[in-house]
């Protein structure tokens, strides 16, 4: 699926709500499952956003790695839900997308999918559009649980320098950045309509 469907369709599929006001949506084709995150939709989520001091995360195979603590606590109210739906054997393929506050569930999802999915691993695809950092201090060999994971900057996003690296935060995966610096005020790059824009044309420009 072309990066640009694959944000359309993060941004209008039918989302559940559950705790913490986690928003989630999957669907199936085929042996593939697809798993979206929504952007953030309201004051809980916001409460989340700002919600940064670090925390330790639980599976740890070497020393102790530490993460935002709001992104965390979300995150753990969806995993429930959709951890049967990774634990189906009769899956091949999983493609992860957030926009936004949901990139950074999309982070911690593509982490737990490598985690409990060794046989995927290959098969894994995950995407943090306008996504915030996530990830705390120097992770070393364990950056490479995101090795298939891509963040989508706009140029000038506010969001994807979010919270301040220089508070300890990392992004991690490989940084895909769109669009023309200076092009957009720092708010206005993060919008889905001017990211949908330049991912418009990066697709004309890759077929021309």
């Amino acid at each position: 699926m072309l990066l640009e469907s694959l944000f359309r369709r993060c941004l209008s599929i039918d989302y559940i709500r559950v705790g913490n006001d986690g928003d989630y949506a999957c669907e199936r084709i085929g042996n593939t499952l697809y798993l979206y995150f929504q952007g953030s939709n309201g004051a809980m989520d916001w409460k989340n956003n700002l919600d940064f001091p670090i925390k330790p995360y639980k599976r740890m195979d070497r020393g102790i790695w530490l993460v935002h603590r709001g992104f965390l606590r979300v995150w753990k109210s969806v995993e429930p839900y959709i951890s049967p739906l990774i634990d189906d054997e009769s899956i091949k393929e999983i493609t992860i997308a957030g926009y936004s506050h949901g990139g950074a569930l999309a982070v911690l999802c593509h982490e737990y999918v490598w985690y409990h999915r060794e046989d995927l691993r290959k098969h894994l695809h995950g995407y943090g559009f306008g996504c915030p950092r996530v990830l705390w201090g120097i992770l070393g060999n364990e950056r490479h649980r995101w090795d298939n994971f891509t963040v989508v900057r706009n140029l000038n996003d506010l969001v994807t320098h979010l919270p301040p690296c220089f508070l300890g935060f990392r992004h991690v995966g490989e940084m895909m950045e769109i669009g023309a610096r200076g092009k957009y005020s720092m708010i206005d790059a993060h919008r889905s309509e001017n990211i949908i824009t330049e991912l418009t044309e990066r697709t004309k420009r890759s077929y021309s």
